[in-house]
C-alpha cells in the first residue's frame, strides 16, 4: 500500500540541504525574525495545517509572532524524508513528524533561488493512530 519513497541520487544533496530546513519555522539559524520568515516563504505562500484548515502567509506571520513572544519548547522528531523534482529548481519534500503522540506527515514545496530557499506552499496530516 505505501508508496517506494526513493530520493533520485541527483537529488542527495538537495535532499539533504532541506533536511536542514525541516521543519519549517523551526529552525533560528535560517530565521528568526518576522523578516526572516517573510525572505523565507514566496510571496504566495499558503498552508493547509493538519486541522485542514488553509492559512494565508499573513497568518502564518502573525502566528510566529506570537510563538516568538511567548516561546515554549517543542519537542519532535522528524524522519522517513523524501525529496522529488517537481519542476526545475521547485522540490517537493516529504517527511514524518513525531511530536510526542501526534504523527503528521508533511509536506512543503520548496523553490531555489539565486539566493536562498523559498517556501511556496506547506501541508501537515495527521497520521490515524494505527497507521504511524
Amino acid at each position: 500500500m505505501e508508496p517506494d519513497l526513493v530520493t533520485e541520487d541527483r537529488l542527495l544533496p538537495i535532499l539533504q540541504e532541506l533536511i536542514a530546513r525541516e521543519p519549517i519555522f523551526h529552525h533560528p539559524e535560517h530565521g528568526a525574525t518576522r523578516a526572516d520568515f517573510e525572505a523565507m516563504t514566496d510571496a504566495g505562500f499558503w498552508e493547509v495545517g493538519a486541522s485542514g484548515r488553509r492559512y494565508s502567509r499573513a497568518h502564518v506571520l502573525d502566528v510566529l509572532d506570537q510563538r516568538r513572544m511567548n516561546p515554549q519548547e517543542d519537542v519532535w522528531e522528524a524522519r522517513d524524508f523524501h525529496c522529488r523534482e517537481i519542476a526545475q529548481g521547485s522540490y517537493l519534500l516529504t517527511y514524518t513528524l513525531v511530536q510526542g503522540a501526534r504523527v503528521t506527515r508533511r509536506s512543503t514545496i520548496w523553490r531555489r533561488t539565486a539566493e536562498t530557499w523559498q517556501i511556496l506552499f506547506h501541508q501537515g496530516t495527521v497520521v490515524e493512530a494505527d497507521g504511524a
